[in-house]
């Protein structure tokens, strides 16, 4: 098993940052452009994929810009966040992705986060 990092993507989203938030949390949202199916109890979100269902905890949100999940896998000190943040000039809406994943699978984690805001991105409507 390799090392595992961390690492940042970020993205330009046409939308503005509170129906931005809502489909970084909310299950229907979720389920629009990241999961096939997305369901929670609680702080809890079930995430399936194919058939395959991955858990993952909410740990962590404040005032509609920020999300934090981590997975059931994930070690203590590993999670996924979103970050949303508005450019002063121009006052487009920035999403900023932190996950993890091991040094070999850096590049497919950060293609597969490319092709899951594609969806996003196309979802809100907002390319």
């Amino acid at each position: 098993m390799g090392k595992t990092k961390q690492f940042t993507l970020e993205y330009m989203i046409r939308s503005s940052p509170l129906v931005l938030y809502n489909f970084l949390i909310s299950p229907t949202g979720l389920q629009q452009w990241f999961a096939d199916e997305v369901d929670n109890e609680g702080n809890t979100y079930f995430f399936t994929w194919n058939g395959s269902m991955e858990t993952a905890e909410l740990i962590s949100t404040e005032d509609d810009d920020f999300i934090r999940y981590r997975w059931d896998y994930y070690d203590k000190d590993q999670y996924f966040e979103f970050r949303i943040d508005k450019t002063e000039v121009t006052d487009d809406t920035i999403l900023y992705i932190t996950d993890f994943a091991d040094e070999k699978e850096m590049e497919s984690q950060k293609q597969l986060w490319d092709t899951q805001i594609k969806n996003l991105i196309r979802r809100i409507g907002a390319s």
